[in-house]
C-alpha cells in the first residue's frame, strides 16, 4: 500500500494549487492524508470537494509559537496517520507530473526490497513569475526526497522541505527516479504573492522584519539570475488551474546585476561543463 500525505491551510486565500497537488499523487496512492489546519477561508470544503474516498482529512490547529518548525510537526502528524509502507509527500504548491507518478510507482515496487533505499528523489521545476519561466540558479534545489519508507524513524525536518532519520537526524539514503515535480509557489498572481508574504510572517518568526519590509513594497517579483524558458508540458492535473491564471501572472522586476551574481553564473558554467553542482546542500545521501 502506498500512502500520500500533505498539509495545507488557507489555500483559497493564498491560491495554492492544492486540488491539482492531491490529484497528481492520487495517480499512484491508495490513500492521501491531508492535514488541514484551521483556516480563515473554505480550504476544508475545497479538499472535501474532491469527493474521492481515498482522501482522508485530519482537522488540526497549528501552533505557530515556535516558528517554521510547525510545518515539520504538522507534516509528521499527517505521516503518522498513513497506513502504507511507503508515503508520497507533496506540498500545497507542488504538482507531480503524471509521468513521474508512474515512475515513482515503479521505483517503489523495484526498490522496496532494498533496505539501503529509504527515500526516493524527484527533480524540480521551479516556476518563477509565470508558467513559462523557471528559476535555475543554485539557490533553487534541483532534487528533493518526496517518497519515504513509513514507520522507519523517518521524520520531517525543520521547515518541512526534507526529511531526517532518528534522533541523530541522519540524512536519508535516497535514490534518483527522474520523476518531475512542478513547483508553482512563485508563479501565482500578484495579490496571492502579497498574501503569501503576509502569511509568512506568522510562520517564519525569525525573519518577520525582513518579510514585512518586502510585503510593504512588493509590486513585482525581484529579478534573479539564470531564469530560463520552459517549453515542456505541465502536469495534466494542473492544466485548468494554470489556464485560469495565465493572464494575471505576476511580473518580474527589472534586471539588476550585482557582483554577488557572478558566482552564480560561474557555478552554472561549472555545472554545465562537468555535470556537478559544487557544494550543493542536500537533505539526503544518494545511494
Amino acid at each position: 500500500m502506498i500512502s500520500g500525505f500533505t498539509l495545507v491551510r488557507n489555500a483559497v486565500t493564498l491560491d495554492y494549487p492544492i486540488v491539482p497537488a492531491i490529484r497528481s499523487i492520487l495517480e499512484l496512492c491508495d490513500e492521501v492524508v491531508v492535514n488541514v489546519g484551521r483556516s480563515d477561508d473554505d480550504t476544508r470544503d475545497v479538499v472535501a470537494g474532491l469527493g474521492d474516498a481515498r482522501v482522508r482529512i485530519i482537522d488540526s490547529v497549528w501552533d505557530f509559537s515556535r516558528g517554521s518548525g510547525v510545518l515539520a510537526r504538522e507534516t509528521n502528524r499527517a505521516m503518522a496517520a498513513c497506513r502504507g509502507a511507503w508515503g508520497v509527500y507533496i506540498q500545497a504548491d507542488e504538482v507531480l507530473h503524471e509521468a513521474g507518478a508512474a515512475a515513482l510507482r515503479e521505483r517503489v515496487r523495484e526498490w522496496d526490497g532494498d533496505a539501503r533505499v529509504e527515500g526516493l528523489l524527484v527533480d524540480y521545476h521551479h516556476f518563477y513569475g509565470d508558467f513559462d519561466t523557471i528559476a535555475t540558479d543554485r539557490h533553487w534545489y534541483r532534487r528533493e526526497v518526496r517518497a519515504v519508507r513509513l514507520n522507519q524513524g523517518i521524520h520531517s525536518y525543520q521547515d518541512a522541505q526534507g526529511f531526517r532519520v532518528g534522533r541523530e537526524e541522519r540524512r536519508l539514503r535516497a535514490r534518483a527516479t527522474g520523476a518531475r515535480m512542478f513547483h508553482y509557489g512563485w508563479a501565482r498572481p500578484p495579490h496571492s504573492m502579497r498574501q503569501k508574504l503576509v502569511a509568512s510572517q506568522e510562520v517564519f518568526l525569525e525573519q518577520v522584519d525582513r518579510i514585512a519590509a518586502r510585503a510593504a513594497d512588493q509590486q513585482a517579483l525581484y529579478w534573479t539570475p539564470l531564469l530560463r524558458r520552459f517549453t515542456g508540458s505541465h502536469p495534466r492535473a494542473a492544466e485548468a488551474w494554470i489556464a485560469a491564471r495565465r493572464a494575471v501572472g505576476p511580473a518580474v522586476g527589472p534586471r539588476r546585476l550585482k557582483p554577488a551574481h557572478l558566482r552564480l553564473y560561474l557555478s552554472d558554467w561549472i555545472e554545465r561543463v562537468t555535470g556537478a553542482r559544487l557544494f550543493e546542500y542536500r537533505n539526503y545521501v544518494e545511494v
